[in-house]
């Protein structure tokens, strides 16, 4: 009975779609204000839609190259059929189409939020979250549909039993993680580049505010915070979401086919997240503020949406975890998980907002010049990965051990006690991702907020207006920090499910059993080499910034110097090279990062076998988990303690204090918004890869070794 029950995916795709539309018919209803905001509007969407056009072009382009590798292997039989090649298409058009409508939505709201923020507070905020529950919305709505639809096609129309149709959808995460790490370093990339330049010469060299309409370097900045936190975000998340289902759907079939229930451990993901669904969109409801409001309550009233999405999730899915697999087991995994994401975000919370000790003591560290300000905050963001190391620890032996797993390796029926204990792990991520659409709302509408800002700064709005957009933009690097630990967690959660996958995968292919042990060599390089991965896809990330930053740099030092009347405020500065700049550095630059995840593990396999691509897996997740919390993590403290050095504290704007703050910040830029959320995607790009290549690794490394 319970097979034909996965319908309800369409209906909560269906859900999460229209109240996304409902959303962004409440945001358009705003006015953008005077004529001057509508015209720097324009000019950062037309901007953000010029970029995404040629960065979708560069990486269709790959996309091609790809689904023909695909298409050979599946005709040599190599590939499990001939769905995967078409799969691996509509998963990277699904999720660049999550990150274009999300950043054609906070392109539309950036100038509206401002001129709602002339009123109120809390009209402010109520634009900029509504823009930002389009995104969120968006994004689980399309992740639901893909996954649905391609489960109805391959039961009803090719006729799969559902291991097959467990195995086969393992395999479909690889288009959306491709898309999604071209759009999250591309596009952090071109953000950071223009903020960097922006700052170092405006901020520190010049001496001008944020965001003032001299600094030529402004527009792109403020087109970055579109292509990169928001488009390339959503690009993220959607596979973030989308990874964490299918990876539950292929441990649910072989963990429970014994017992006959295993459409119920498939349908039970789906569920879930339905769940989240309804519960996210309640949560929605409750954020509001008041207009003497301060960071703390701000900050307390978007808590409050996601905590209760969270706890009616948690209540909601008792009954239908009940229902679906008759134990409490996997339940208990699930709130495990949820339990985990919001303590990840707590802690994330504590470290990075400016009303805690760690990032008012980063802002002290200014008193003594940038050296210690980057000292600290380095030191800061590696401290701030014990927690979260020790939240996912315990979330997964709880929900290993509670869906059935056993830790005694010598216990009876350990093999199929096992391989219920990592269903536990992937119901887990389901259950942190769940609330995915009211969590991504409140980080997606942070973007918003800083081109709220930049507007009012560009168009004379007044003190009061900038105050007001500068505390939603504070709050917003928090919630983008909470964002970002929640993808993290997932990533850490999800990988380790797919990594099983793999293994289970490979048994299949291979005829000899496999010896993962760490005393094989294979494995032992494999670990090393994927933590090594870690480490360069960070530094090309790293220098990419650096490049396209020197860039901007020389540029807009060149104007300062060139274009007479630009300070004055006589002269327009020349906003449309500085954006071109950055276009063509980020596009220039992504590419060879982004093709690390692809060819490193194959080629590793078809050197030293399928042993040294699970030692890379393992390599690649333990490492990638860690340095991707310690960059987001002290990035965004760097951010805050700006922002906080920016309110009046340490002598406000223009002292020493907040020029060593800007360097401190610049440094943790593309820690934040580049190098560290892109990790949790190198992670499971890898995994979803290895398995797909799978079957050309075993039949080489046979003849090989």
């Amino acid at each position: 009975m319970l097979e034909n029950l996965f319908w309800v995916g369409l209906v909560g795709a269906a859900i999460a779609l229209i109240f996304a539309w409902v959303q962004c018919q409440k945001v358009m209803k705003f006015s953008e204000g005077t004529e001057l905001m509508q015209k720097l509007a324009a000019s950062i969407r037309a901007g953000a839609n010029a970029y995404l056009r040629r960065q979708y072009t560069t990486v269709a382009k790959i996309f091609v190259v790809v689904f023909v590798i695909l298409l050979v292997l599946a005709g040599v039989n190599l590939l499990d059929n001939w769905f995967i090649p078409f799969a691996f298409l509509t998963g990277g058009i699904y999720s660049a189409l999550a990150g274009f409508i999300g950043m054609k939505i906070a392109t539309s709201a950036n100038a509206r939020t401002a001129n709602a923020a002339h009123e109120s507070l809390n009209r402010g905020l109520n634009v900029a979250f509504s823009s930002g529950a389009v995104m969120g919305f968006t994004v689980v709505g399309l992740g639901l549909l893909d996954v649905s639809v391609w489960f109805h096609i391959l039961k009803y129309v090719a006729g799969y039993g559902p291991e097959h149709i467990a195995q086969t959808m393992v395999m479909f995460g690889m288009g959306a993680s491709f898309m999604a790490l071209f759009g999250r370093v591309g596009g952090g990339i071109f953000t950071k580049a223009a903020d960097v330049g922006a700052d170092l010469v405006g901020k520190v060299e010049a001496g001008i505010p944020e965001d003032d309409p001299r600094n030529p370097a402004t527009i792109a900045d403020n087109v970055g915070d579109n292509v990169g936190d928001v488009a390339g975000m959503g690009a993220d998340l959607y596979e973030s979401y989308v990874g964490s289902i299918l990876a539950t759907f292929a441990l649910g079939a072989s963990a429970y086919a014994a017992d006959g229930l295993t459409w119920n451990a498939m349908l039970l993901p789906l569920v879930i997240a339905v769940i989240g669904v309804v519960c996210s969109v309640v949560g929605s409801f409750l954020i509001r503020t008041r207009e003497d409001a301060t960071q703390k309550s701000l900050l307390a009233t978007l808590r409050k949406g996601t905590y209760t999405a969270a706890l009616l999730a948690a209540l909601l899915a008792a009954p239908a975890t009940y229902f679906i697999m008759g134990s409490w087991g996997p339940y208990i995994a699930i709130v495990a998980g949820l339990i985990a994401g919001c303590a990840i975000g707590y802690f994330t919370e504590y470290y990075t907002s400016d009303t805690y000790k760690p990032t008012q003591g980063l802002a002290a560290a200014t008193e003594t010049g940038a050296a210690t300000t980057i000292i600290g905050g380095i030191s800061l963001g590696m401290l701030s990965t014990a927690a979260p190391i020790l939240i996912i620890g315990v979330a997964i032996i709880v929900s290993f051990v509670a869906a059935g797993g056993s830790l005694t390796t010598g216990a009876e029926h350990y093999t199929a006690l096992f391989s219920k204990g990592l269903y536990g792990i992937g119901i887990a991520a389901v259950g942190m991702l769940s609330t995915l659409g009211i969590t991504l709302a409140t980080d997606a509408y942070g973007p918003v907020a800083d081109n709220a800002g930049g507007i009012a700064e560009m168009s004379g709005l007044g003190e009061e207006v900038r105050n007001r957009t500068d505390a939603l933009d504070s709050l917003g690097n928090t919630t983008a920090a909470t964002g970002k630990g929640f993808a993290i967690g997932s990533a850490a959660l999800t990988a380790l499910a797919l990594l099983v996958s793999y293994v289970d995968v490979v048994k299949t292919k291979v005829d000899y059993t496999l010896d993962l042990s760490l005393t094989n060599p294979a494995v032992l390089v494999g670990i090393f080499v994927g933590a090594m991965l870690t480490f360069v896809f960070a530094a090309l990330t790293m220098s990419g910034v650096q490049r396209a930053a020197q860039s901007i740099v020389v540029e807009v030092r060149r104007q300062f110097r060139e274009i007479s009347g630009i300070m004055e405020g006589k002269t327009d500065p020349d906003y449309a090279t500085c954006v071109d700049l950055c276009t063509k550095g980020a596009l220039h630059e992504m590419v060879v990062p982004s093709l690390l995840a692809i060819v490193v593990p194959v080629i590793l396999g078809l050197i030293l076998g399928p042993e040294a691509v699970v030692g890379l897996l393992g390599g690649v997740t333990v490492t990638g988990f860690v340095v991707a919390v310690f960059m987001s993590n002290a990035g965004g403290a760097w951010d805050n303690a700006k922002k906080y050095i920016e309110a009046g504290h340490h002598d406000g704007k223009g002292s020493d204090c907040h020029k060593a703050a800007v360097i401190g910040d610049t440094v943790g830029d593309p820690f934040k918004d580049t190098s560290g959320p892109s990790l949790n995607i190198l992670i499971k790009l890898c995994s979803t890869v290895s398995i797909v290549f799978s079957g050309l690794v075993a039949t080489v490394s046979g003849f090989l070794l």
